[in-house]
């Protein structure tokens, strides 16, 4: 038995990346899977977002393990329609057990307008809200909820890091610091019902996101256009341990955890993926 047998997991942003990379483990791990994914561009966000067949991939994946996929397109910011989407999944399954709030997006070129810090406040703070909300009445005892957030919102708050972000960068900044104290308060709310809380934070992960024309310039705004050659050369000046970034298993590796009965016990937590990000941000406080 594998350590989420039987369970069905929502996860967010499932077409690639961190989201996909939660979904194939939880998969091989005996869950089934309702995956959504915008599937489109944002227009802020310089980078391109997944596509249709991105999500088509995470299906097969999940399917590959052995277990059931059912897939929707579907924008985090629009409650009405992904609440829709997310009750045609648990139709469909039976159940909803694990929710993993994952979609994001970094729109980081400086010097752009407000559209920016928006779009980031609206997907990456308003979305899991909006995923959490709808998948809520679904819900049971020895559910869990799991909530990702960033190392940035540790930066933000301490002024470090160092990076020129933009407008963008400070919508993304505010909403995983916003993200952080809804897991705290919402756990307080859910524990009663003995559904779990959580938050995860990674530092760069090895994702589109990371690897972006923008993040390279908000890493070295000393070039014009630097390639990613010289983003990975400052990569790691983030980390306490000499890493440019970690992967997305490693993420999935505590979403894991985070879903099962392991840790059953463990909920309002904020726990960093961040190969040291965290102690070298942070000045030392006591237990």
């Amino acid at each position: 038995m594998g350590r989420v047998d039987g369970k069905v997991a929502l996860i967010s942003g499932a077409a690639r990346g961190q989201g996909r990379s939660h979904a194939q483990l939880l998969a091989a791990e005996g869950a089934d899977v309702i995956a959504v994914d915008i599937c489109a561009d944002i227009a802020s966000n310089e980078y391109p977002l997944s596509r249709p067949e991105d999500l088509d991939e995470t299906a097969r994946l999940v399917e590959k393990e052995g277990r059931r996929a059912y897939t929707e397109i579907a924008d985090v910011r629009d409650r009405a329609a992904l609440s829709a989407a997310i009750d045609r999944g648990v139709a469909e399954f039976g159940k909803l057990d694990i929710v993993v709030a994952n979609a994001g997006i970094a729109p980081l070129t400086a010097g752009q307008g407000i559209e920016a810090f928006v779009d980031a406040v609206d997907v990456d703070l308003i979305g899991v809200l909006n995923l959490v909300h709808a998948s809520v009445k679904h819900l049971r005892s020895g559910a869990s909820i799991v909530i990702t957030g960033s190392m940035a919102a540790a930066l933000a708050a301490n002024n470090t890091g160092g990076i020129d972000a933009g407008s963008g960068g400070a919508g993304y900044g505010f909403a995983k610091q916003v993200v952080a104290h809804y897991v705290n308060d919402l756990a307080l709310q859910m524990a009663p019902k003995s559904i779990r809380v959580n938050g995860v934070h990674p530092t760069n992960v090895n994702t589109d996101m990371l690897h972006s024309p923008p993040m390279y310039r908000a890493f070295r705004p000393d070039l014009q256009e630097p390639t990613r050659e010289d983003a990975e050369l400052v990569f790691p000046v983030l980390q306490a341990m000499p890493i440019p970034y970690v992967e997305p298993e490693d993420i999935s590796e505590l979403v894991l955890f985070l879903a099962s009965d392991a840790a059953r016990y463990v909920t309002g937590q904020q726990i960093a993926v961040d190969g040291g990000c965290g102690v070298k941000a942070r000045t030392w406080r006591g237990l």
